[in-house]
């Protein structure tokens, strides 16, 4: 019998906020260094309006975003709930149309270990 082929991971695009920048930077540290994210971007002073407990916030947050292949988002977002300070931490995914090849194959990489495996 024949075992289809499994498709390659596609690049996600992960959205997340932290309350500040130190917090910002330890998400992304762990996130790279676990090898759950190739690369996340750190947008500073993103302003945020929000409604939470019945009320409309505003805030100063830092914006991750945050690369990672899809086979690897479910483990990512389990990290980013255990080290997150706030109690609902965005996490919103989106799938790229589009990734250029070198840089795919990057990614993928770059979020398996050493031997390959993730």
């Amino acid at each position: 019998m024949l075992v289809p082929a499994m498709e390659p991971p596609h690049l996600e695009l992960v959205l997340c906020t932290a309350p500040d920048q130190a917090v910002a930077e330890r998400l992304a540290a762990a996130l790279v260094g676990e090898r759950l994210a190739a690369c996340v971007n750190l947008v500073p002073e993103v302003a945020s309006v929000y409604r939470w407990e019945g009320a409309v916030q505003r805030d100063r947050e830092v914006l991750l975003i945050i690369k990672t292949a899809s086979d690897r988002r479910a483990e990512l977002e389990a990290r980013v709930r255990a080290l997150h300070p706030y109690q609902v931490p965005e996490l919103v995914a989106l799938r790229a149309a589009h990734v250029a090849e070198a840089y795919h194959a990057w990614l993928v990489r770059e979020t398996r270990s050493a031997d390959g495996h993730e």
